[in-house]
């Protein structure tokens, strides 16, 4: 009987073996996910990818999902497929710069099992200095987040755009001669450099280290010129050049280089719009008494949009038209070098409200030059104040100009007759004087505060005291609006307008 026993828990044995190994269910198949690289590094806003992603699974595919740092950015109901791909990418956002971001890639089958991959994903701190060596095509957008600097003559050819946000800040680097550097709207080019009363748009020498919403520079005094080229827009409107051609090379650009024609025969040419801009310590020698004005405008046509415009210590003059036929609005000009306004080439628009304030080099606040062919169309400026001193002239009006000038108020000049000449308005010249007689040069409703004792014929001369009148300092009746400049011109923040009506 004992052996019978013993042979039946044998037997027993055997039988439960044997349906424990018919009853234990199938081991799961593996889940694999392939094609996910472990690390990757893009610069502040890239992209990674994209990237295909193998998901395997021989028991069926139930799920895919991917999460960034923990949160929940994809997921993919699948359909028991055993295997599937996923194309994965992502563009880093602002807020991701300088960071390590962590991807987790998780696939499920019907079963239950799973597989997890990790990638991380490492995205470089922003960018915030850019240095521009090539010229502008098709279209482009620097963004106030970002400091830009000028590696030599960068021009917006044609049909190049270039757009400037509110509040950014370009810097010229330091050259002379061929290396001077400027930023150059040629003809068939756009420039939209949109600044705001609130986030001016500043150009200025890499030596300055003012900042992205900062209006006085913090270290460059306000007279220190000639550190970099200028602001230079050329376009096809006509002008009047000597021998009656229809385009010339603007003085400041190197013959060699055909981006810096100017004129043809589209009045209405449109080179884009410029508000609230600052030009500062500019005006680079690129010859023998050759140099970059702060702002250059060459045949600019009626259909391009300029006003809110100062320039602050340029070697050469402020702002020069040659030709064209542009309306220019709210222009200051501070501290020239040579003049502040100055205008050749039967320049046929409008300069409406503007601000002259002489420095020790300022030659003359008004330069008015007239055609150089047969062409003899005409300006208007108007609605202006002249802040004058020891050593500039009013203005001088020659080589045939002509065109309207009309309520503009002169004070702080010396009396002309103890300072070598300097601080008068005058007509020089036959033609110009011609001009005078016939009206075709005319000068309406001019106010001055003369030095003590100055007669007003000395001040205004060749008969143009006629058209001008002699008013106590700040008693001026006539003049610029300076509301006009508040806030975000550097002229005004030094408190210069203060003393102004």
């Amino acid at each position: 009987m004992q052996k019978i026993y013993s042979n039946l828990l044998v037997l027993a044995a055997m039988v439960m073996v044997f349906a424990s190994c018919t009853d234990d269910p199938e081991p799961n198949n593996p889940v694999t996910i392939s094609g996910i690289p472990p690390t990757e590094t893009i610069p502040a806003g890239g992209t990674v990818g994209p990237v295909t992603a193998t998901i395997t699974a021989q028991d069926g595919l139930a799920s895919f999902s991917i999460t960034k740092d923990g949160t929940s950015i994809a997921n993919v109901t699948l359909n028991g497929e055993p295997s599937v791909q996923q194309v994965f990418s992502y563009t880093a956002t602002p807020a991701d710069a300088g960071k390590n971001l962590v991807f987790e890639f998780t696939a499920t089958d019907r079963d239950g099992s799973s597989a997890k991959v990790t990638h991380v994903l490492t995205v470089q701190a922003a960018e915030t200095t850019v240095r521009v060596t090539s010229n502008i095509s098709g279209k482009v957008t620097w963004t106030a987040d970002k400091t830009y600097v000028l590696g030599g003559r960068i021009f917006i050819v044609s049909g190049g755009e270039l757009t400037i946000e509110a509040g950014t800040v370009i810097k010229g680097e330091v050259g002379s001669g061929p290396n001077a550097t400027a930023l150059i709207v040629a003809r068939g080019g756009k420039i939209f450099a949109n600044g705001t009363a609130s986030a001016p748009i500043i150009f200025t020498s890499v030596a300055d280290e003012i900042e992205s919403g900062m209006v006085a520079s913090p270290n460059l005094d306000p007279t220190i010129n000639g550190l970099w080229g200028g602001l230079i827009v050329l376009g096809r409107a006509p002008g009047s050049f000597a021998g009656d051609v229809t385009e010339v090379q603007i003085e400041g650009i190197p013959p060699s280089d055909t981006n810096g024609l100017y004129g043809g025969n589209i009045p209405d040419d449109n080179s884009g719009v410029i508000k609230f801009i600052s030009i500062r310590h500019g005006g680079a020698n690129i010859g023998e008494g050759n140099e970059i004005n702060g702002l250059t405008l060459g045949g600019v046509g009626s259909a391009t949009v300029i006003e809110n415009v100062e320039v602050i210590a340029n070697q050469d003059d402020g702002v020069e038209w040659f030709g064209g036929t542009v309306d220019v609005k709210n222009v200051i000009v501070w501290n020239a070098g040579d003049d502040a306004i100055d205008t050749d080439q039967a320049w046929a628009g409008t300069l409406d409200n503007f601000i002259v304030i002489c420095g020790t080099e300022t030659d003359h606040a008004l330069e008015i030059d007239g055609p150089e062919g047969s062409m003899i169309d005409g300006h208007t400026v108007k609605n202006g104040t002249v802040i004058g001193n020891a050593v500039a002239e009013l203005g001088d009006f020659r080589d045939g100009a002509n065109g309207t000038f009309e309520n503009i108020y002169f004070f702080g000049f010396t009396d002309p007759a103890v300072n070598g000449g300097r601080g008068d308005l005058s007509v020089s010249g036959d033609k110009s004087l011609a001009n005078f007689a016939s009206g075709a040069l005319a000068f309406n409703s001019l106010e001055v505060t003369s030095p003590a004792g100055v007669l007003l014929t000395t001040v205004f001369r060749n008969g143009t005291h006629v058209h001008a009148s002699d008013v106590a300092l700040h008693q001026n009746t006539i003049g610029a609006t300076k509301a006009a400049f508040a806030g975000w011109s550097w002229t005004a923040v030094a408190g210069n307008l203060n003393a102004l009506k």
